[in-house]
């Protein structure tokens, strides 16, 4: 059943990594432009492994710093890698920039996919079996925590993770917790994963996005959920401009040709259509996915020509 209140979010992931300023100004901009959120990717390396111009940022502390510099728009990450961090850490973390946000934060969460961004910084990246053990006894681990009442005690004992008589747990703001995003294309392990503990399921670039919410869905209720209880979203690579040669110069900004291969790059029209054809197949929440950090104009072009444009949509 589609949801009335339709949403659409800015997704930022700078070709050449970025500064704290930069981000905020586009945060900033964001906010202003009237979108509803944004989320930034939780990348230590660009598309390009090599690009020995590309300026890292961490996720979770640039997002803590937009939790205060910033008023309105909800924070997040699509999605941060689950072997970044240990659960009980990020747990904490999440709930502190929730707490420093007014309860404005979403957890979006993978089991990371990027082995030479691993390599590159000293993270290790296990088999892909082993990633989503991992994951699985990590959001274990983070709700429960956030779920523990005063003076009770969390303990968990996993393959590889251990929490013993946490009574100290993290308090994010919002009740009971924030939002989790789980997404990806994976047949099996993903939807059954975020079946048990998705708010939101995102159903990634590429392929069948109306199969893909399908899997979803009956992965719900194969456990007794009501697929309906949780959001879809969907991802939208963006290159929008006034005129045809703009809307090409912002494409070829785009990191690689499969994204413009899944993008739109053209007029307001033509975006508003795509969001459309998201929404007809089942997404509730549009992230439109931006590479140029420092192109101010084209998020107000977004703001002034889309936004409008999908919220009178959205509630014909």
């Amino acid at each position: 059943m589609a949801r009335t209140d339709f949403r659409l979010r800015v997704l930022m992931e700078p070709r050449h990594g970025s500064r704290y300023d930069e981000i905020l100004a586009l945060a900033r901009a964001t906010e202003d432009a009237g979108f509803d959120a944004f989320f930034r990717s939780d990348h230590l390396l660009g598309v390009d492994a090599n690009d020995r111009t590309y300026r890292p940022t961490d996720c979770w502390t640039t997002l803590g710093g937009l939790a205060r510099d910033t008023s309105r728009v909800r924070l997040g990450a699509l999605v941060g890698a689950a072997t970044f961090r240990q659960p009980g850490l990020l747990a904490t973390i999440v709930a502190s920039v929730d707490e420093m946000s007014g309860g404005r934060v979403e957890l979006g969460l993978g089991t990371g996919w990027y082995e030479r961004e691993h390599a590159a910084f000293g993270i290790p990246f296990p088999s892909t079996r082993e990633r989503f053990d991992r994951f699985e006894e990590q959001l274990e681990i983070i709700t429960g925590l956030w779920r523990t009442g005063e003076g009770d005690e969390f303990s968990f004992t996993g393959k590889h993770y251990g929490i013993e008589a946490n009574g100290a747990t993290p308090r994010p703001a919002q009740d009971p917790h924030p939002p989790v995003i789980i997404g990806g294309s994976g047949p099996k392990r993903t939807p059954a994963i975020a079946a048990r503990f998705a708010n939101e399921f995102n159903g990634a670039l590429g392929g069948d996005l109306r199969d893909r919410f399908a899997v979803f869905a009956r992965a719900c209720e194969a456990i007794g959920r009501d697929p309906d209880e949780a959001r879809r979203s969907a991802v939208l690579p963006v290159a929008c401009g006034s005129t045809p040669r703009e809307a090409a110069r912002r494409g070829e900004i785009m990191g690689s040709e499969f994204m413009r291969a899944n993008a739109v790059i053209g007029t307001p029209r033509q975006v508003t259509d795509r969001i459309g054809e998201l929404r007809e197949a089942g997404a509730d929440t549009v992230y439109l996915h931006i590479y140029d950090i420092h192109d101010l104009e084209h998020i107000a072009l977004l703001g002034a020509e889309v936004v409008p444009q999908v919220a009178a949509t959205a509630v014909a």
